[in-house]
């Protein structure tokens, strides 16, 4: 009985049936579709997957590294703040917000400049930090459905 051949599997991303099938082979080399058209790198790769070692480029691993990582700096923020940008992502100015949570107008002002801070939303930045603040709250809201 002879060794099996490695077989490359060209990837073009995620999801690739064959790929997540598997080759049969003992030796698995998973390849991004860019990385086999660089003549350099393939025929390396192709090698050290043949010796059994791996084949994993940084692209790959910060992908998978990004992916990993929620936002939880929305976590910083007390309940009662947290209602604030809830209420904003309902279209609530300051004064219906201050309304609904029963409280004044100032104190939901300093409830904001609160959340900007915990929220590392500058005020020197371009951005809307109100806008920022309800993206911040959404995504949050979305990641725990």
């Amino acid at each position: 009985m002879h060794a099996r051949r490695p077989r490359p599997v060209p990837r073009a991303g995620r999801g690739d049936a064959a790929a997540e099938r598997g080759t049969g082979s003992a030796r698995v080399g998973c390849l991004l579709k860019e990385r086999v058209g660089r003549v350099g790198e393939f025929p390396d790769a192709l090698h050290r997957v043949a010796g059994g070692g791996t084949a994993v480029y940084p692209e790959v691993v910060a992908r998978l590294l990004t992916r990993t990582r929620p936002d939880v700096r929305l976590e910083r923020l007390s309940p009662r703040e947290r209602e604030v940008p809830a209420l904003m992502a309902e279209g609530l100015g300051n004064t219906a917000v201050a309304e609904r949570l029963v409280v004044t107008d100032g104190a939901v002002h300093k409830y904001i400049r609160s959340i900007f801070a915990k929220l590392d939303l500058a005020s020197a930045d371009r951005t809307d930090r109100r806008v920022a603040a309800v993206l911040h709250y959404l995504e949050d809201a979305r990641r725990r459905v």
